[in-house]
């Protein structure tokens, strides 16, 4: 007898942090060290919400890759300096764009994209500790980012 069961893809880790602006995620990805956390804290004292701090979990449902903090990191943000800082994490965020933090940035770069688990997220390079660090992140997202879903 062959029964049919609803299976839900296990979530996929990925080395990033991830912040939801306006109810839309960005994935910070670069090596340790590279400035993940602390845009992460300059961009939710600018307003937005932390989803994870240094990995993040992805998930789909409904064509939407979703992001979300590992149950062991929930709630935390490592602030270098201070130590561990608890806030209220958003959960199931959409992602709508990803950000390198690794190389240095291009003037004029071509369009790129990241796929997860099949899904393209448009990316975009970033020196982190630029002074317009977070408004280009807040550009980016406007112009290039997913819509809302």
């Amino acid at each position: 007898m062959n029964t049919l069961v609803n299976t839900v893809p296990a979530p996929t880790r990925v080395h990033a942090s991830c912040v939801a602006l306006g109810g839309r995620a960005i994935l910070l990805f670069g090596p340790s060290g590279a400035g993940k956390s602390d845009l992460s804290v300059c961009l939710i004292d600018q307003g937005a919400a932390l989803v994870s701090d240094d990995y993040t979990e992805l998930t789909t449902r409904r064509g939407a890759l979703l992001a979300n903090a590992p149950s062991n990191i929930w709630g935390q943000i490592e602030v270098r300096g201070i130590g561990i800082m608890r806030m209220t994490p958003q959960d199931d965020v959409p992602v709508s764009l990803a950000i390198d933090l690794g190389p240095p940035p291009e003037r004029l770069p071509d369009p790129r994209t990241r796929s997860f688990l099949g899904l393209d997220i448009p990316l975009v390079t970033i020196d982190p500790r630029a002074p317009s660090a977070t408004a280009k992140v807040r550009l980016a997202l406007d112009v290039i980012g997913l819509p809302a879903q």
